[in-house]
């Protein structure tokens, strides 16, 4: 909320659904710290959906990727955080997104890349529910299923808006599970504000799977405060001073 009051404007739906996403995976489940964001056998992860940098710049600052201070340059001019996040700028973003559709793409290519030089690294991407809308989604999928890359693991925030409105009133995705097995994954899917299921989902696959992973993480859009949960106007928006103290009360409320 800070950031979001601070920049001007920002992604802050989008950031909120995702957040307990990004702390399971960095508290508790990808193998990277800043001492070893460049170690060749560190676990990588790709935000597809790059408007969630928002949310990913507040987490890389809590793990000491970045200073807490640079997160009050965020959207700025000349500011190395952008509104997407950039891997040239950011350390701990392995790669620069925002065009929906390409996280996990990127993230094959980095899971393949590490079985041909026979490093233990696992492939994590998060991508937006509606990027299920995308064709090279579907590539991507076919291509991870294809090489049996048990080592990926994609994630969709399912908080079922996109800046337009729901996703089953717009185009439905359901079964959106059937979908993604019919493509050769092994499919989870679980609360994704309940951090120990995260946790347990966001684990490695089983030694016997020879497959990709796929979790569905059933979120909020604006999870946690009050006026821009479910709301599609809070895919982006800015804050004035009443509606940051509003949100920071709903924030504290339900903590």
């Amino acid at each position: 909320m800070r950031i979001v009051y601070e920049s001007g404007s920002g992604h802050v739906g989008t950031a909120l659904s995702q957040a307990d996403i990004l702390v399971a995976l960095y508290e508790h489940v990808l193998r990277v710290t800043p001492e070893t964001c460049a170690a060749p056998a560190r676990d990588r992860f790709v935000l597809s959906k790059g408007h969630g940098g928002l949310g990913f710049a507040a987490v890389l600052a809590e793990r000491g990727f970045i200073t807490s201070e640079a997160l009050d340059t965020f959207g700025h001019s000349g500011s190395a955080l952008g509104m997407h996040l950039d891997h040239h700028r950011v350390p701990g973003v392995e790669q620069s997104t925002g065009s929906l559709g390409h996280g996990l793409g990127v993230a094959v290519g980095m899971a393949l890349g590490a079985r041909v030089l026979g490093l233990p690294s696992r492939s994590v991407c998060l991508l937006s529910d509606g990027e299920c809308y995308e064709g090279s989604t579907w590539e991507a999928a076919q291509s991870a299923a294809t090489h049996r890359l048990a080592t990926l693991l994609a994630v969709v925030d399912r908080n079922r808006l996109t800046m337009d409105g729901f996703t089953e009133d717009e185009a439905p995705l359901e079964p959106l599970a059937q979908k993604w097995e019919a493509f050769g994954f092994r499919v989870l899917r679980c609360d994704g504000h309940d951090l120990g299921a995260l946790c347990a989902a966001l684990g490695p696959a089983p030694e016997a799977e020879r497959r990709p992973t796929l979790l569905i993480a059933d979120t909020v859009k604006g999870r946690g405060v009050d006026f821009m949960e479910n709301q599609a106007k809070w895919h982006y928006g800015a804050l004035d001073s009443d509606a940051y103290a509003r949100a920071l009360a709903s924030v504290r409320e339900r903590a």
